[in-house]
């Protein structure tokens, strides 16, 4: 296989998780606008107005996009963050830039793959192409956001069902699953910001360590592991070390270390440069084995989460150097 179409490959599923949990990230943040933090109760005590960032700032943290929100907007409010994290083509992290990313990296590999998967993403690109930002308002974000992760489940499950298990469908893996550590952990790093500097013990993070479960549609799965019993160290546990939820770190990092393992290469130089990312994954999978859910839960400061989520970066930069010629299909 051709570097490019590795590079390719493996972007598709990068961009088509990003999209996903983009939506279901914003959802979840957006519906608890409703629910003011203690600054902003404070504020309406005291008849003062609360800062706009404290409403809408969550969600561009989150998706660790403020500086470069804050090179374009001025403020904070509903109709510019939206804007810019769904329909924002200069934003290359927003829901059309990744879905038309994804699009545009399927159409040079449309001899390569199953015409299927070409179908649903350009159908996903040209129906939220047409959608203008009153219509989130006017339609409801939350039934926007269901159809974002209905398309992105459509692919996936096209994906599923008719790629060949060779090295295309197991680069596009490895980007799914490479995206979704990362998200995890981006996740759990927003919530520690959220939780008013007082950590994750406080009162305060009680509904953002809600929002960790809904964000990654974890509450139900949750709930038949532990219950009644909704506490810090139980969430952070679940989203962060069970071995059998899809979408937690534990589950992508050894998701990801399978299909890295399945790439079948010729070349020995590769073969060699191949195995020390492998290595590399089992130095990260090694790291989350040595963690407890109080070492989480005592990390106030975060150095934990960004460790973990500086090692899943670096996998990335690994991987690009070992298959890919930098530049040419990533963004």
């Amino acid at each position: 296989m051709l570097n490019r179409n590795a590079e390719a490959l493996f972007w598709i599923g990068r961009y088509m998780e990003r999209a996903e949990n983009h939506a279901r990230l914003i959802d979840v943040h957006y519906h608890l606008q409703g629910e003011d933090s203690p600054e902003e109760a404070e504020g309406k005590q005291s008849g003062e107005t609360a800062e706009p960032y404290l409403k809408w700032a969550r969600i561009v943290d989150a998706l660790g996009s403020r500086e470069t929100y804050e090179q374009q907007y001025s403020s904070y409010n509903e109709r510019d963050v939206l804007f810019y994290t769904t329909l924002d083509r200069d934003n290359a992290n927003s829901l059309v830039s990744c879905v038309s990313h994804a699009r545009g990296n399927l159409r040079t590999l449309r001899e390569k793959v199953p015409s299927e998967m070409w179908d649903a993403t350009n159908a996903f690109y040209l129906w939220l192409r047409e959608k203008q930002p009153d219509d989130l308002l006017q339609e409801s974000p939350h039934l926007f956001f269901g159809k974002i992760k209905e398309w992105t489940a459509l692919f996936q499950g096209v994906s599923q069902s008719v790629m060949p298990r060779e090295n295309e469908w197991h680069f596009i893996e490895c980007g799914r699953y490479l995206e979704r550590s990362e998200n995890t952990l981006r996740i759990i790093k927003a919530v520690g910001n959220a939780a008013s500097g007082e950590g994750w013990n406080s009162a305060s993070a009680y509904p953002y360590l809600q929002a960790v479960l809904r964000s990654v549609s974890g509450y139900q799965a949750f709930r038949r592991y532990y219950a009644d019993g909704i506490s810090v160290e139980t969430i952070v546990e679940f989203v962060v070390l069970n071995a059998a939820f899809p979408r937690s770190l534990h589950f992508a990092l050894h998701t990801l270390d399978d299909h890295m393992r399945h790439i079948e290469l010729q070349d020995k130089q590769l073969r060699i440069a191949h195995e020390r990312v492998i290595r590399q994954v089992g130095k990260v999978k090694a790291d989350l084995a040595c963690l407890e859910r109080e070492d989480m839960v005592l990390d106030r400061s975060g150095a934990i989460v960004a460790h973990l989520l500086d090692a899943s970066q670096q996998l990335g930069m690994m991987f690009a150097k070992t298959f890919f010629r930098m530049g040419e299909a990533s963004a």
